[in-house]
């Protein structure tokens, strides 16, 4: 299914004849394009592009040293099924070539990367080099996430037939792919809110080489902003985009086509609709505010436990003190019973 053509706005009849002038007028024409724009953004939601048959995922094929042959039994056990999303997020109905998996260890020329980086990829070599003896680091949280992301890549290059792709959108829609997403992903954008990082989408791209730290927040914000795009647009967006940069579109004329604004409208939109949450949420539901709002309900729970433990104490020193109080009436009527058979029982003696 494709999306509106473009210059749908330019269709709308406007004749000399028309009651509406002056500020009405201008009111009317606002009004139906913003008709317009949710009618295109309805259009890219339900859009999904047909499938003749059910898509596969692609084949691996896993070449590793022997020192690091187990890892590599592992990722050739690894489900095919978990891969399927990168190739229906992509709209590829066929997934291309086998993809080579390259797993290097520290003392290759593949692995002359900084320390940070535990996988890349070539797309348009259909290549993926892991890392293994690193220790994954964000966005990634274990080696079979740093494949599919990877994979992911591959498949972005092939969907779009090699042309241009935003890095931002690159590592986005990969971190979608590869379901990297989570409490330290909300986590993750705060900080790199509250650090100042909120930046253009063009500049963002520069981020991701400047260093592990700004790197992470240029991760979290693509993906972040993937996500909205997903929400407002529907998950096919991207695969409709991918395939009209293939046919020779740039990025930004394949969104103003698919969506009936420019992509730095909806860009800001993005910052002024989910600043507050993607700001303040991440840091109250982040571990260190988690902890203390734990230690903070544990001195709560400490100090009800120990009232209740008071109240439970005088309770029993009052049950105890009644007891006592009854023990005395008893014997007291006990003894007075008594006095009262001993008087009964003198000769003659009668009771008044």
């Amino acid at each position: 299914m494709r999306s509106a053509p473009s210059g749908f706005l330019a269709r709308i009849p406007m004749t000399a004849q028309s009651p509406f002038t002056g500020s009405t007028r201008s009111t009317l024409l606002r009004t139906v394009a913003r008709a317009a724009t949710v009618f295109l953004s309805a259009l890219v939601l339900v859009a999904a592009p047909g499938r003749a048959v059910k898509p596969t995922p692609p084949e691996l094929l896993v070449e590793a040293p022997p020192g690091l042959e187990r890892r590599a039994q592992a990722i050739r056990a690894i489900d095919p099924e978990t891969l399927l999303p990168a190739v229906e997020r992509t709209g590829l109905e066929d997934p291309g070539g086998p993809i080579h998996v390259i797993l290097a260890p520290e003392t290759s020329p593949l692995a002359q990367v900084p320390r940070w980086i535990v996988g890349y990829a070539w797309g348009n070599r259909g290549t993926v080099v892991l890392l293994p003896e690193r220790v994954p680091t964000y966005p990634n949280g274990s080696l079979e996430e740093v494949l599919r992301h990877e994979v992911g890549h591959v498949l972005i290059d092939r969907a779009a037939h090699f042309r241009p792709v935003p890095r931002w959108f690159h590592e986005g829609l990969a971190m979608a792919v590869a379901g990297e997403w989570g409490l330290r992903d909300r986590s993750e954008v705060g900080l790199a809110l509250l650090g100042g990082q909120r930046k253009s989408l063009a500049h963002l791209d520069e981020s991701f080489n400047a260093g592990a730290r700004e790197a992470e927040g240029a991760y979290a914000l693509s993906a972040a902003f993937v996500r909205y795009l997903d929400r407002r647009y529907g998950p096919h967006l991207p695969a409709l985009l991918l395939e009209r940069i293939s046919e020779g579109r740039s990025f930004e004329q394949a969104f103003r086509d698919l969506t009936g604004l420019p992509l730095a409208g909806v860009e800001g939109s993005f910052w002024r609709q989910e600043a507050f949450w993607i700001r303040w949420f991440p840091l109250i539901t982040s571990s260190t505010v988690l902890w203390a709002m734990i230690s903070l309900l544990a001195v709560l729970a400490f100090r009800r436990r120990r009232e209740r433990d008071r109240e439970m104490q005088q309770q029993w020193l009052d049950e105890e003190a009644a007891e006592a109080h009854r023990a005395r009436l008893r014997a007291e009527l006990a003894e007075l019973e008594a006095q009262l058979a001993e008087l009964s029982s003198d000769d003659g003696g009668t009771v008044h």
